[in-house]
């Protein structure tokens, strides 16, 4: 018998990348998943290829009317909810701050943090009649940190670890455990969609990230979608039963420290693979 075995989950951004990578593992761990997303065709065939145990539903994170439904979505499905992961997310606008339109920054914080927020709003009243229940948000360690001209993302994915802190203290009591997660350099399509170029093309380009991830941080292989989804699953299942509030950081030893000249070297092997123009 799988850790999940017989709960119910609903993830956001599960059609791709880390997502897609939390979807099967829960699955193969006994659990029904709920794969949410605005990639409909990405998530149709996912969840056809995972059978009776995945069922897709479009949502965008940033509308409350599709996160409500979303939730009420695998409620009338299974009979009730057991864990939400707060994935989905981009890259968002970047540039210098004096180059930042407002309506980019409003797009970037209303997926990473306003998508977060509705997620916790909207499953807490179903968990807390339950009795128990379990959140995950994911971070990134850009939350604790800054990256130069990603201003709104590190914004945003620094407030969805504060977000975390003051939930996990109210629905303690309720028997709801509500913890992050803050990936470093992950090999996915986000990379190069941040850049502009479509998921299709950074997929391409996927053995050539992954050979190059494998310099991103002190240990030497490359971060990938699985290794975010085994720490889910830790979290998600009884083995962390005594965890919450945490932002469990999953980055190779990045946030340790990093050679800044290696540092830079590294952006610039990964745009040039890309077929990027270098960073200023």
């Amino acid at each position: 018998m799988g850790k999940l075995a017989n709960r119910v989950a609903v993830l956001t951004g599960g059609a791709s990348g880390i997502g897609k990578a939390i979807v099967e593992l829960f699955v193969k761990e006994g659990a029904r998943v709920v794969v949410a997303d605005i990639q409909d065709e990405l998530g149709q065939q996912l969840a056809e290829s995972l059978g009776a145990s995945a069922t897709f539903v479009h949502a965008d994170v940033s509308l409350e009317d599709d996160v409500k439904s979303m939730i009420d979505y695998a409620v009338d499905s299974y009979g009730r909810l057991d864990c939400v992961v707060n994935n989905a997310g981009m890259g968002g606008v970047q540039g210098e701050i004096e180059s930042i339109p407002v309506s980019g920054f409003d797009h970037t914080i209303g997926v990473l943090l306003r998508g977060v927020f509705l997620g916790i709003k909207h499953s807490a009243p179903i968990l807390k009649r339950q009795g128990e229940g379990n959140i995950i948000n994911i971070s990134s360690i850009a939350g604790l940190r800054g990256i130069s001209q990603n201003h709104p993302y590190s914004a945003a994915k620094a407030a969805v670890i504060q977000l975390t802190h003051t939930v996990a203290m109210e629905l303690a009591p309720y028997n709801i455990r509500v913890n992050s997660i803050c990936p470093g350099s992950i090999v996915t399509s986000i990379f190069g969609a941040s850049k502009g170029m479509s998921a299709a093309d950074s997929e391409s380009k996927y053995e050539d990230l992954k050979r190059l991830f494998e310099r991103a941080q002190p240990l030497q292989r490359a971060g990938l979608p699985e290794d975010i989804a085994k720490a889910a699953l830790w979290l998600a299942s009884d083995d962390s039963s005594f965890v919450t509030g945490h932002a469990l950081v999953v980055d190779g030893g990045m946030s340790v420290g990093q050679i800044w000249s290696r540092q830079m070297r590294f952006i610039a092997m990964i745009e040039s693979a890309l077929g990027l123009p270098p960073s200023e």
